[in-house]
Parts: structure tokens; sequence; C-alpha cells
């Protein structure tokens, strides 16, 4: 009976600490942050930190009139020696509190990225709401507080812009990929590895982009647009990839989904495209002479896109030719990037990690000057391509004109 009663008092005393959570917040305390920008500080402070914070109000369905009619974000900035200094000092404009766990891109202006970015790093890990699954970009040549103001008018949240743009363009493109706060982490304290981070830029004026009317016209003003790779070295950006350059890169790290290669063709220049759709890169590394050597062996399926020439697409013997011809082009493209990378002195395609690896002992003895290593080492490319589908048609229609 004693024990009953004990097990009563006990529930009575702890139902009311399960009835509720210690900190909860309602929502209408909380101010949703969907992108931050980190530039570097202009009066004095050490950085200028701007969030994009949702306007629940002005965000509606295309469906429903039940959005209002101002912008769907608000962006405010605030400055500080650290982060955590900007983000308190922002509780003097912004009447709720900062919300994180739904932030999905951060920008990083490109003067502070070439300043560094190893101090911001350790808040960006340790805030149990910022999730280190967010999306790092670097903003070329322009101020992060610009790039995170800009409204786009095709995605009601500006921020969707970012995310949407990184998957289409990995996956029609292969010039730029997702990589978050972890990705760039990683590489940073992994020994034999430089991370690389897409990069976006402002197209048009950057003032004409916060305005209202920048999506309310077919043409905007002003675009936020994917450009290249930045490369970090020692936690700095050391230079870009852009264009064949990047392709070559995607091609390295094995994050390539769909891409284009054009070539030329019977005399005629770029009269066959086509699009390789199925990649996979393995890339070992051995000792020669004491000299480390990387292999790399890439294969890849590709469909045709276009063919502006007379090419009997049925003749096994043609199917061979192009092959070999997107074989080189995609051969071409790798060896652009790893010149790029070695003449900046930057593994980041984690040629030393794969040695440190498989090879503990000799990477003992080159992991102090590993990057100058990387740089004058020698790559063997092999690429094997696979001819699969020809589109609606085989042979272009105007073949049968003479006939």
């Amino acid at each position: 009976m004693k024990k009953r009663i004990a097990a009563a008092l006990l529930t009575l005393m702890i139902t009311p600490v399960l009835a509720g959570c210690w900190n909860q917040m309602e929502l209408t305390e909380l101010a949703f942050v969907l992108a931050i920008g980190i530039d570097k500080g202009k009066n004095g402070d050490k950085y200028d930190v701007t969030f994009q914070v949702v306007v629940p109000s002005n965000v509606g369905s295309a469906q429903s009139s039940g959005g209002g009619k101002g912008p769907p974000v608000v962006v405010y900035k605030s400055s500080g020696n650290t982060l955590t200094e900007a983000s308190r000092r922002a509780k003097k404009m912004i009447p709720r509190v900062l919300y994180f766990a739904h932030t999905n891109i951060l920008i990083i202006g490109e003067e502070l990225a070439k300043e560094g970015i190893l101090d911001i790093m350790d808040a960006l890990d340790r805030d149990p709401e910022l999730r280190t699954t967010t999306n790092m970009v670097i903003a070329k040549n322009a101020r992060a507080e610009e790039m995170n103001s800009v409204l786009t008018n095709l995605d009601k949240l500006p921020v969707l812009k970012f995310t949407k743009t990184l998957e289409a363009t990995q996956q029609r493109l292969g010039e730029n990929f997702k990589i978050n706060i972890d990705d760039v982490l990683s590489g940073i304290v992994s020994p034999g590895k430089e991370p690389v981070i897409s990069g976006f830029f402002i197209q048009g004026e950057a003032n004409k982009g916060i305005s209202q009317e920048n999506i309310n016209k077919t043409r905007p003003p002003t675009m936020v647009t994917a450009d290249g790779l930045a490369v970090i070295k020692n936690g700095k950006l050391a230079g870009w990839l852009n264009n064949e350059k990047a392709r070559g890169a995607l091609w390295m790290l094995n994050k390539m989904i769909g891409t284009y290669v054009d070539f030329s063709l019977n005399g005629k220049k770029d009269a066959v495209s086509v699009a390789p759709y199925l990649a996979d890169t393995s890339i070992s590394v051995s000792l020669k002479n004491g000299k480390p050597v990387a292999t790399v062996n890439v294969k890849t399926i590709f469909k045709l896109s276009e063919i502006n020439t007379n090419f009997d697409i049925t003749d096994p013997l043609n199917t061979e030719v192009l092959e070999k011809a997107v074989a080189k082009q995609i051969k071409q493209s790798i060896e652009s990037s790893i010149r790029e990378a070695q003449k900046l002195k930057a593994d980041i395609f984690g040629i030393g990690e794969r040695l440190h690896r498989n090879n503990p002992e000799n990477w003992k003895k080159m992991k102090k000057d590993w990057n100058s290593h990387f740089a004058e080492m020698d790559f063997e490319i092999n690429v094997s391509t696979y001819f699969r589908e020809t589109g609606l048609r085989n042979n272009p229609f105007f073949m049968n004109l003479d006939k």
C-alpha cells in the first residue's frame, strides 16, 4: 500500500515537468533566418553580418491570394568582432529571437574569403541551432550583404534561388555542386585535401535587386547567377575554377551528374553536342622513384544531344569516333582543372588524403610540404566513354534532303 502511495505521489510530482518544455517559445516570438551573409566589417568591426528573415504574412501560395503585397523577406544587418557579438547586437533592431534551424544558405563575401574564413568556422560548427548541413557559397566580386538582399521572381523566397540553382547546375551543367559547412570543415582539417566552395555573382546593379520592381519585370535588372568554384587554401580564397576547369574539377571529385561536351566533326566547329549522364571516377596514388603519381580512371555514359553535319549514327565505326572524341574533350577538361589546381598549389582533389590512407610512412615525409609535392606530381588520366542514346531519331534529318 505504501509503495502505491509513493508511486502516485511521484507521478503527481513529475507530471508538471513533462507537460511542457522549459525553453518552449511561440512561433510569433521567433524570426526564422533563411540565409546568413558574412562580410569583412566596414566601420571598425571585424564582421558585417546580414540575416535574411522570412515575413510569413507576405508569403502566400501562387494559387491563393493570401500572401501580402510586401517583399517575402526582410534583411537585417548587424556588426561585431565575433559572429556571436553581431548576432546579439541584431536584437536591437529585431523584435524576435533569431531562429537558425531553417537556415539553408551561408554567403561569404569575397573580400572576407580572401582574408580567411577560419575564424568564423568554430561558431558555425558549435551553434546547436545552425545545421552544419547548411550550404555555403562565395559572393564572387561582391559583398554577401548585397547578394543576400536580391529579390527573385521565379521563387517566392530568394534563398531557394541558391539551393535550386546548385542542384540544377550540377545535374545539367556540371560546374557547381552543393557544399555545406560540414564539407568545408572536413576539407580544412583533413590532411592532404583543400575544400572548394561554389560561387555566385550578381548580374546587373546590386542596388536595383533590393526593390520590389526586380520581381515585377519579365527581364529583372538584377539576378544572382552561379559561377565557378572557389578554391580554398589554408582557410583562404586562393583562386577560382571557371567553365571547363570547374567541370574538370567535378569529374575529378566524382560529383559529375550531368553536363555537355561539344566537339568539331568533319571540319565543322562544334558540330556535335553530347550529354554525359552517368559517370564514375576513381583515383589511386602510387610512388614512382619516390615521387607521387596519381592514376585517374573516368567512366561515363552519354547520349547525343545534337549533330549538325553529315554523319551516319547507325555505323558502328562511327560510334567509336564519337566515343573517342568525347573522351578526348573530357580528358582535356580534367587536365585544365589539374593544371590550375597545381598552379595554385591547392590539392582540392584529396590526392594527399589518399596517400595518407594507403602509404602513411611516405605521407609523413611529405605532409609538411604536401601542396608543393602536389604541384609537381604527374597524373595519368584514362577516360572510357560509352554511347547509349541517340534521342528520337538516328541520322540527322538533312541527310535525306539530297536523296
